[in-house]
């Protein structure tokens, strides 16, 4: 890459979506380490040593994926992030699943900086956070704005102070809005930290005003892995898949005097023993957790038949069988809905530890009873099995118990049929569902259904408080659990 006085060459390496994937793995039986922070940690430390404008930035969620993050609830994720030292982070959706005020006391914790344009304490109208960062690097200034939307949104609705601009036009404004009150014809690059997902990101792309001169924007949420960054409206957009196997890097070319990209290389590189060598004192930091949660949760609770699996959150899987069978066979309602999303882990067993329990299903919030019509359940299973709904990675898809067949027809979009033990859902009764947390406060989205719709025939009944107790006493009781993929949900 040329560059001379006026232009400036700069490196910027990029992670998302990181999800407390801490540690290396081997993959696909090759005895090749893959992955991990230790190796890279010694990418970037080799980066910045080659490369003196080198700027390492996060698009949101750092936390929640790993018993290491869960157990400390995400203050050992940000001790390690700090020692990684990101020049700037933006929030993702995980960052709020210990509650905006454990959010709060990460952020003190962090040595980094954290920027959110759009999240609003609503009374005050005031900003969470602080909404962009300028960084001066070798005389040239650049800038970062946050934006995140509906998913931050929804995690929120358990706090009623906090809001956000939900829609992508309100988000497109909010960036206008800083680019016309801070950013100065000095400023030589302007680069979006986004965890909206990378369809989102096009279209947000699409609806920025050029005179408002984003360049890059760096998203996350949707765990893409691209082969070339794409352009819309002159910005470039990219991602770097989801964990430490990649990360991303940005080579570009800096013009002082027209504030613009002249030349750019992106790459997605594969974290393994070819990129760099291990930073071993970090790999001994994070030991000293590891150590701690071993000790705690590496106690066999269950052997199942076999290793059950969890391979797309779009299908009826395995594992999900067995969390939403367990649920119904301890609680009782007629139909069981979990969230895909909420099991984090593809695989589990055949021996099962109370570390593998939690690591496939991390979330330990309450389950909620509801009771609704037949009609009501037919216009949820409709709404959750569209198409649209199961892009990968993206839509609210779900797991069911066992007894319960949906069948739908994709090419004319409609559900066919809905049955409960083989019988016929009927449009007038009543039956009870069996919801989280999360998307009986979210049910508009997840469900297509209101509050109002969901409490007509009463409140909602706790049936526990803690969903993770019940799936580890019933582990513990039963031994040797197998399932199969049974068509509970299928697709015509």
């Amino acid at each position: 890459m040329v560059t001379t006085e006026r232009c400036k060459k700069f490196t910027i390496l990029h992670s998302n979506d990181m999800h407390g994937d801490f540690l290396a793995e081997v993959k696909s039986g090759e005895g090749n380490l893959i992955g991990g922070l230790s190796i890279l940690s010694g990418y970037i430390n080799k980066v910045r040593q080659e490369e003196p404008n080198t700027l390492f930035v996060i698009s949101g969620d750092m936390l929640q994926g790993s018993m290491i993050d869960t157990e400390y609830k995400g203050l050992s994720t940000i001790e390690i992030m700090n020692y990684l030292a990101p020049n700037v982070v933006t929030l993702g959706n995980h960052e709020l699943d210990y509650g905006f005020p454990h959010l709060l006391f990460l952020e003190k914790m962090a040595n980094f900086p954290i920027v959110n344009a759009n999240l609003y304490i609503k009374k005050y109208n005031k900003r969470l956070m602080n909404p962009y960062l300028i960084l001066n690097v070798d005389g040239f200034d650049i800038m970062f704005i946050g934006i995140v939307t509906e998913e931050v949104l929804k995690a929120l609705k358990l706090d009623t102070s906090i809001g956000t601009f939900v829609g992508l036009e309100d988000a497109a404004a909010e960036v206008g809005k800083i680019c016309n009150a801070y950013k100065t014809e000095d400023i030589d690059l302007t680069i979006l930290l986004t965890h909206i997902g990378f369809e989102e990101d096009k279209k947000l792309a699409a609806m920025l005003d050029p005179e408002w001169g984003v360049d890059i924007i760096i998203g996350g949420h949707s765990h893409t892995f691209l082969e070339q960054p794409e352009k819309v409206n002159n910005i470039l957009i990219t991602q770097a898949g989801v964990g430490t196997d990649q990360i991303g890097r940005f080579d570009i070319v800096v013009d002082d005097d027209t504030n613009s990209i002249v030349e750019w290389k992106w790459e997605l590189l594969p974290v393994d023993k070819n990129l760099a060598e291990p930073d071993t004192d970090l790999e001994n930091f994070i030991n000293t957790f590891k150590e701690q949660v071993d000790r705690k949760y590496n106690r066999i609770i269950t052997r199942l038949v076999r290793q059950l699996t969890h391979p797309r959150r779009e299908i009826e899987t395995e594992l999900g069988n067995l969390i939403t069978d367990v649920f119904a066979e301890q609680l009782a309602p007629d139909i069981v809905l979990i969230g895909s999303g909420s099991i984090r882990g593809t695989e589990m067993g055949p021996v099962v530890t109370l570390a593998d329990l939690k690591k496939v299903y991390p979330y330990d919030g309450a389950l909620y009873k509801v009771i609704v019509t037949g009609a009501q359940l037919k216009k949820v299973f409709s709404y959750i099995m569209r198409p649209e709904n199961r892009r990968p990675g993206e839509g609210n898809c779900f797991q069911i118990n066992q007894g319960i067949q949906a069948i739908y027809n994709d090419a004319e979009k409609k559900l066919e049929s809905l049955t409960i033990k083989g019988n016929p859902v009927e449009d007038d009764a009543h039956y009870s569902l069996a919801l989280q947390e999360y998307h009986y406060q979210n049910s508009v989205v997840s469900l297509s259904l209101t509050p109002e719709e969901l409490t007509q025939f009463g409140e909602k009944k706790v049936l526990t408080t803690s969903a993770q107790n019940v799936l580890e006493e019933y582990l513990v009781a039963h031994q040797l659990l197998d399932r199969q993929i049974e068509g509970r949900l299928i697709y015509k």
